[in-house]
């Protein structure tokens, strides 16, 4: 059958309500672009860059933010500024290994060369796409990176092999981008505030995998679905970006961060040793003017309305890597690699039993 979401297989997780589109562009004035690169000649090419723009000028209008590394075998660059600052003050990239200094130079020479200042500091972050992507070819090129600023938009985001997810695998299915969204309620006056997660997922062994608490990936066995491997790794990675238009301190971003470990628990994700399990989350509500001079002037939500956003962010991870594995297409890649696709009509029969 073909490809599809989670909720278009009639299935869900959680009880918070979604945004229009299920993804993290309903929280207003977020944009991702993303550059898929496919190639077998000269060398095999599973890879590509996915890009999220908090705002459209966030080179000179910086965003409040934090970040939480649940284990830290993988790179983010630019989080040493955010925990120094609380400011967020460039696009977000997701790439692969090897492609981290390519993609940090891009956005370096872009912001230069559009003269948004000395000051800012690219945050890209990182998961290994080697087993199907000749990553030692350095295919992601600064034409790449300045592709997918350009396609950025507040549509519809593509999800699986797309972007920096081409090549990535999660919990021995394929795996990739994946997305999703929660509206919530906000204190006694109801104060509506849009969340939406997107996640670069390429982490987890088959056992663990859960949906909706489904033990899915006991239920799919490797002699069904092969592995794309061995015995399966207890490792890899997964980075996961939340956004909120709910009025936030740099501290408590940093508390919605922390709290895409509970998603990604429930979905079968642990932080293992060789992991790079790495979260950054960030409100729109305030926008920082680069190099003011007067002081600024800020909103906060009272910390005991949080907690709606709390279950938001777990239960949106929850979706978003589910999503990534619903949307993901079997992939074959270097030296006769193969990652397969989770099988949806397996899947169904599963939740429905």
């Amino acid at each position: 059958m073909a490809r599809a979401r989670l909720r278009e297989l009639g299935y869900s997780v959680g009880y918070l309500p979604t945004g229009p589109l299920n993804a993290i562009t309903d929280v207003p004035g977020v944009l991702v672009g993303q550059t898929t690169i496919l190639a077998d000649t000269p060398q095999i090419a599973r890879t590509g860059v996915t890009l999220i723009m908090p705002q459209r000028e966030i080179w000179r209008r910086h965003l409040f933010a934090g970040a939480y590394t649940l284990n830290g075998f993988g790179e983010m660059t630019g989080v040493h500024w955010i925990h120094e600052s609380g400011l967020l003050a460039s696009p977000i990239a997701i790439t692969n290994t090897y492609s981290v200094g390519t993609v940090s130079d891009a956005l370096f020479a872009h912001a230069h060369e559009h003269g948004y200042g000395e000051a800012a500091m690219p945050v890209v972050a990182e998961t290994w796409d080697g087993w199907l992507n000749d990553i030692g070819a350095f295919h992601v090129r600064r034409e790449h990176v300045e592709a997918a600023l350009a396609a950025a938009s507040a549509g519809p985001v593509a999800e699986g092999n797309v972007g920096g997810g081409t090549g990535m695998i999660c919990h021995g299915f394929k795996g990739g981008i994946g997305t999703a969204s929660r509206v919530v309620e906000l204190g006694p006056q109801k104060r509506p505030a849009t969340l939406g997660v997107l996640v670069q997922a390429n982490y987890g062994a088959r056992r663990d995998l859960r949906i909706d608490g489904v033990p899915v990936g006991m239920a799919i066995s490797p002699e069904e679905v092969p592995l794309p491997w061995g015995p399966p790794p207890s490792s890899s990675s997964i980075i996961v970006i939340v956004a909120t238009d709910a009025p936030l301190l740099p501290i408590q971003c940093r508390r919605l961060a922390r709290r895409v470990s509970g998603g990604l628990g429930r979905v079968g994700g642990f932080g293992f040793n060789s992991s790079g399990d790495i979260f950054l989350a960030f409100s729109t509500a305030t926008q920082i003017v680069a190099n003011q001079s007067e002081p600024h002037q800020v909103a906060m939500l009272p910390t005991t309305q949080i907690d709606p956003l709390f279950t938001a962010t777990v239960e949106a991870t929850e979706e978003a890597v589910v999503n990534a594995l619903c949307m993901a297409e079997t992939l074959e890649g270097r030296d006769g690699h193969v990652a397969h696709a989770l099988p949806l009509e397996r899947l169904q029969e599963v939740m429905r039993r």
